[in-house]
C-alpha cells in the first residue's frame, strides 16, 4: 500500500508533466514530444532521491508516472486527427469543381473541333435526310461540288455558326454530365465498369438525355439554317424570332421525342464502347497509356456503332424539325415513320444517308473523344488551375 508521500510524489510529477505540455503547446510543439525519457528523469530523479523511506528505481517511478499521470495529449492528438480528416474532406470537395471545370472546357473544345471538321458532310447528310430525293454517295458528292460552284467554299459550312452555338454547350454538358454520372453510379474505374457494364451504358445514356434537353432548340435552328438559303434566315437569332412568331414557341421542341429516343441508344452505345475499348487496351498492355491514334480508332468504332443503333430516329427527327420548310406533314413519330416507309421504303427511307454517316460519324466521334481526353488530362495537370482550386 502506498504512503501519503508516494501519492504526493506522483501528483507532483503529474503536475510537472502537465506544465511541460502546456508550455509545448504555446511554442507550437505537438503535445508529448517534450516528454522524452531524459526530461522525465531530470524531473523524477531529484524528487525520488529527496523522498525518505520508499526509494524506488528511476525506471519503476517512470512507469508509475506514465500510468497515473493525466494524458491531455491523447485528446489533443484526437483533435489533430479530426482536423486532418476535415482537411481531407475539404480537399475532396475541391476536386469536384476542378473536375467539372476541366470537363466543361474539354467538352466544348471536343465538340467544336469535331463538328467543324465534318461540317460539309453534315450539311450534305441533312439535305438528303429531310427530302425524298434518291440518295447515293455519288449524288452526295455532286451536291458538295454543286454547292461549292454555285455558292463558294464557305457555303459548305453554312449553318456552322448555329452548329457551334449548339455543339459547344451540348458537348460541354454531355461530357461533364457523363463524368458526374460515372461518379454517381460508381463506374469511374476500369474495374467498376467491368463489374457493372449496364451502369456504364446508363451513364452514357443519361449524359445524352441531359445535354439534349438543355440544347434542343439550338439543334432545331441548326437544321433549319442548313437546309435554307441565306435570304430565309440571316442569323441564328432570326431563326428563333421567325419560328416563334409564325409557328409558336412549342415548335422549338418539335421532334424532341424522337431525338430523345435516339440519343439513349446513341449516347449509351458510344460512351460504353469507347470506355470498354480503353479498358480492354489497358488489360492487354499492362496499363500502357492510350496513344492518340488509338483513341481515334476507339472513338471511330464507338461512333459507327452508336450511329447505326439510332439512325432511323435521326431521320424522323430531321423530318419533323423541317416539316414547315419542306411543305410535308410530319407531326408524330409514328406517322412520320409510316410516311417515310410507304413513300421511300424501309432501307432507302429510314436508313437514307447512313453510308455517309459511317464516314462522318466515326471521324466526328473519334476526334471528339480524343480531343476531350487529351484536353481534360492537360487541364487537370495545369499548375494555374491547381493554384486557383487551392485558393477556393
Amino acid at each position: 500500500m502506498e504512503s501519503e508521500s508516494d501519492i504526493d510524489f506522483h501528483e507532483e510529477v503529474a503536475d510537472e508533466i502537465n506544465r511541460i505540455d502546456r508550455g509545448s503547446a504555446l511554442i507550437g510543439t505537438p503535445p508529448g514530444k517534450t516528454k522524452d525519457h531524459n526530461t522525465l528523469m531530470m524531473i523524477i530523479l531529484p524528487m525520488n532521491e529527496s523522498m525518505s523511506g520508499n526509494i524506488k528505481s528511476n525506471e519503476s517511478v517512470l512507469s508509475e508516472v506514465l500510468v497515473l499521470a493525466p494524458a491531455p495529449s491523447s485528446s489533443k492528438t484526437s483533435n489533430s486527427k479530426d482536423q486532418s480528416e476535415d482537411e481531407n474532406r475539404s480537399s475532396e470537395k475541391l476536386i469536384v469543381p476542378k473536375a467539372v471545370f476541366s470537363s466543361l472546357i474539354a467538352g466544348a473544345a471536343a465538340g467544336a473541333v469535331a463538328k467543324t471538321t465534318i461540317a460539309p458532310l453534315d450539311r450534305t447528310k441533312i439535305n438528303f435526310q429531310i427530302t425524298n430525293k434518291h440518295y447515293s454517295l455519288k449524288e452526295a458528292l455532286q451536291f458538295i461540288v454543286h454547292s461549292y460552284r454555285s455558292s463558294g467554299l464557305l457555303s459548305l459550312w453554312r449553318g456552322n455558326s448555329a452548329t457551334m452555338a449548339r455543339i459547344i454547350p451540348y458537348a460541354s454538358i454531355q461530357f461533364t454530365a457523363h463524368e458526374q454520372w460515372k461518379r454517381i453510379l460508381h463506374v469511374e474505374t476500369f474495374e467498376e465498369r467491368k463489374a457493372n457494364p449496364g451502369k456504364s451504358f446508363v451513364a452514357g445514356s443519361l449524359a445524352g438525355i441531359v445535354s439534349t434537353t438543355c440544347t434542343y432548340p439550338l439543334d432545331l435552328a441548326r437544321a433549319r439554317m442548313a437546309v435554307t438559303h441565306k435570304e430565309v434566315y440571316n442569323s441564328l437569332v432570326q431563326v428563333f424570332v421567325k419560328t416563334w412568331r409564325t409557328e409558336g414557341c412549342a415548335t422549338l421542341y418539335r421532334g424532341y421525342a424522337p431525338t430523345l429516343l435516339g440519343v439513349i441508344p446513341y449516347s449509351g452505345t458510344s460512351f460504353f464502347t469507347y470506355e470498354t475499348l480503353k479498358r480492354l487496351h489497358s488489360e492487354r498492355t499492362n496499363d500502357r497509356s492510350v496513344h492518340p491514334t488509338e483513341r481515334l480508332i476507339f472513338g471511330a468504332i464507338a461512333g459507327m456503332l452508336g450511329q447505326s443503333a439510332s439512325y432511323p430516329l435521326d431521320i424522323v427527327r430531321r423530318r419533323m424539325q423541317t416539316a414547315s420548310l419542306t411543305g410535308s406533314e410530319y407531326s408524330t413519330i409514328r406517322s412520320t415513320i409510316n410516311k417515310v416507309i410507304s413513300e421511300e421504303g424501309l432501307i432507302k427511307g429510314l436508313y437514307k444517308g447512313l453510308s455517309l454517316n459511317w464516314i462522318k460519324g466515326p471521324i466526328a466521334v473519334g476526334i471528339s473523344f480524343t480531343t476531350f481526353d487529351l484536353t481534360n488530362n492537360f487541364l487537370k495537370n495545369c499548375s494555374f488551375l491547381n493554384r486557383k482550386t487551392s485558393a477556393v
